[in-house]
């Protein structure tokens, strides 16, 4: 029973109609400024229920470049909008103030501003220390934008102390080496934020809310939860903020910002109580929070007083509202893979989205409320029941089509089924069992166990299929790096598919192995963390720069190495295997020959090759020429992401016709 999330909170003159909260996070849907695509995102989520949210950092000086800043002209316009169309909602917005530092370079190429002549992990360029004159030319520029913030009609504004960026450099120890007035003891590192708060609070009307986001940093001589409460309590105390918003992590503890699928709900809690449960103002926290059960909790227990629930609003704007209409149930669940949100962002792709919401991110065009119920309802078979044929089925059933969807197997879920056996990685089957309930909601006939060939279809009579039939190993033993020089031995017992690796969980595979990785995406790690979770000794091998780089953006590397760290794992980049032995695998540098001194005999029991998947397209082509409309989704069109599949799945299901 929900008991406190639901309740309306004060802060400063404010009142927010409910303590679930979407905390400010980068969403690069500014390309026409704070425009149509961006108001759309914030809108679909007010319309959903949310109490209150922080709009995305806003630069406030030039020296550093966000995605929306105070200086751009298009800013009143489009925050007037946004102001406009949310209001009617209830939902309450909050503006980040934000200078990014060392972590931020201007855009004239000039180096970034900051405490001292450090460089940032993302940069690397050192800043140029702060002049007394500089400092007070930020503190101004923060008051400035404060100001600006109140003229648009946001609600109130917080300032960006967190997360290792200008005001919590001057905090920290590890980049704050001044010796003036603003380094040294934490009293006068903190002089720096203690100033910008008090000309925010000047420069707004009285009872306008003003807060302030801070963050233990989890870094070995950083900020951590006891300096992070003085620092509220001193901002506290001079009147100067009217909430604190705890979060964690900085860029040196990156996978700690934005917690994947490793970390348990509330995984922040131990730093972040500590803090909220110090100041008497409101308090806000995050971390992997995805039910507004899970919200409730928190906020009975005394450890906050409003909870953020912000990725899980990416995977469904309506969160609150299906919750209050007695169907949490049908909230699409966030499983913190991180690959749609921070990861896309992170990636070329530069824009939010999400891996099961394939209207995250893009809410003008697409995404259920955007679905159009089907002229003519059509008979509609989907073969395969993994990530792409299940959205490809529910969304067909949502328009009103007649919808069976055959699985071979004996469940649905397909390769996710074998994903979700790695360490870590259960979260992947919180949409499996999410999707399959919507599907029996809207009555699809799922038939298991079911193989059909092409008379199978035929006789069926479908006026569409949607062939979902994913993908097999390629056990062919050739690498991108060196295609013609196909490893020799493949044809050695002890060589498996991952697929063969998670068929059998519980099996030990012996002392040692090798794990050839030639993707680069999480399933060569989910390899490699399985065995070494065994006992076993493994060596990686991949023709890639770095470890599994294909996740580097979504945070995933980082968390994996640390916990492989605790056993036996050794790692050969730019290199590939050359050929398997009995009780070895000869490996050798990608960019030498087979023949060179400086290849090396890794001990190997089992050895699990990782190439490129081949898609399973044989019923395709049995149906080809047989006038059927038909769809080739997922990984059966050609093997990539789940988000690649679960897309292609929805799209396929919208053309319909």
């Amino acid at each position: 029973m929900l008991t406190h999330v639901t309740r309306p909170i004060k802060i400063g003159a404010v009142e927010i109609k409910n303590r679930v909260v979407r905390t400010a996070h980068g969403t690069g849907l500014y390309a026409d400024g704070l425009g149509g695509e961006l108001i759309a995102y914030h809108l679909a989520r007010a319309r959903g229920g949310v109490g209150l949210t922080f709009i995305e950092i806003l630069g406030v000086h030039r020296t550093t470049v966000a995605g929306l800043n105070v200086y751009d002209p298009r800013m009143p316009a489009g925050y007037a909008k946004l102001v406009e169309v949310v209001r009617p909602t209830g939902m309450r917005l909050f503006q980040q103030l934000w200078h990014g530092g060392q972590n931020s370079l201007p855009r004239d190429g000039s180096p970034p501003w900051g405490p001292s002549d450090l460089p940032s992990p993302e940069g690397g360029v050192p800043t140029v220390p702060m002049t007394k004159g500089m400092i007070d030319e930020i503190v101004e520029a923060f008051a400035k934008t404060a100001a600006a913030c109140v003229e648009w009609g946001m609600d109130g504004v917080e300032i960006h102390g967190a997360h290792g960026y200008l005001p919590a450099q001057f905090l920290s120890a590890n980049t704050n080496k001044r010796e003036d007035d603003y380094g040294g003891p934490l009293e006068n590192r903190a002089r720096f934020l203690l100033e910008i708060a008090r000309a925010v609070r000047a420069s707004t009307p009285k009872g306008y809310p003003v807060g302030v986001r801070l963050a233990p940093d989890y870094t070995a001589g950083g900020v951590g939860p006891e300096e992070s409460l003085i620092v509220a309590k001193m901002l506290e105390a001079e009147g100067l903020i009217d909430f604190v918003d705890v979060s964690a992590g900085n860029y040196q503890s990156f996978p700690k910002m934005v917690g994947g699928m490793h970390e348990p709900m509330g995984y922040e809690m131990p730093t972040s109580a500590p803090v909220t449960a110090g100041v008497a103002v409101p308090t806000i926290v995050t971390g992997r929070f995805r039910t507004l059960e899970e919200a409730d909790q928190v906020i009975r227990a005394g450890e906050a007083d409003l909870v953020a629930l912000t990725r899980a609003h990416i995977a469904d704007p309506d969160i609150v509202a299906k919750t209050l209409a007695g169907h949490p149930e049908q909230v699409r669940p966030c499983i913190a893979c991180n690959q749609g949100c921070v990861g896309n962002l992170r990636s070329a792709k530069r824009r939010v989205g999400c891996v099961i919401n394939p209207g995250g991110g893009w809410e003008e065009t697409t995404g259920d409320d955007k679905l159009v119920p089907a002229a003519r309802p059509l008979k509609v078979l989907v073969v395969g029941g993994g990530p792409a044929g299940l959205e490809a089925a529910r969304v067909a059933a949502l328009r009103g089509h007649k919808v069976t969807l055959a699985e071979a197997q004996g469940r649905l879920g397909g390769t996710l089924i074998l994903a979700a056996r790695a360490p870590t990685r259960h979260g992947m089957l919180d949409f499996v069992s999410w999707i399959e309930g919507e599907l029996r909601r809207l009555d699809v006939e799922i038939r298991l166990g079911t193989y059909l060939d092409a008379e199978d279809v035929l006789a069926m009579a479908p006026d569409a299929v949607i062939l979902a039939t994913g993908a097999s190993p390629r056990m062919d033993g050739i690498q991108a790096s060196n295609p013609g020089e196909p490893v020799a031995g493949m044809d050695r017992p002890h060589v498996i598919s991952s697929h063969d690796l998670f068929a059998e969980p519980k099996r030990r595979w012996g002392a040692a192995a090798v794990v050839v990785d030639d993707v680069g995406h999480y399933e060569g790690i989910a390899a490699a963390d399985h065995l070494v979770s065994q006992g076993t000794a493994v060596t990686y091998v991949s023709r890639h720069i770095s470890f599994g780089p294909g996740v580097e953006s979504a945070l995933m590397n980082e968390p994996a190495l640390e916990r492989m760290s605790r056993g036996d794992l050794a790692v050969r980049l730019r290199s590939r295997a050359i050929a398997v032995e009995d009780d070895a695998v000869v490996i050798g540098p990608t960019y030498l020959p087979a023949t060179t001194n400086q290849v090396e005999r890794a001990p190997a029991n089992v050895v699990v090759f990782i190439s490129a998947n081949r898609s399973n397209r044989e019923l395709h082509a049995a149906l080809a020429d047989k006038g059927l409309t038909m769809h080739v989704v997922g990984d059966a069109n050609t093997p990539r992401s789940l988000e690649s599949a679960v897309h292609e799945g929805h799209r396929a299901a919208v053309s319909l016709n």
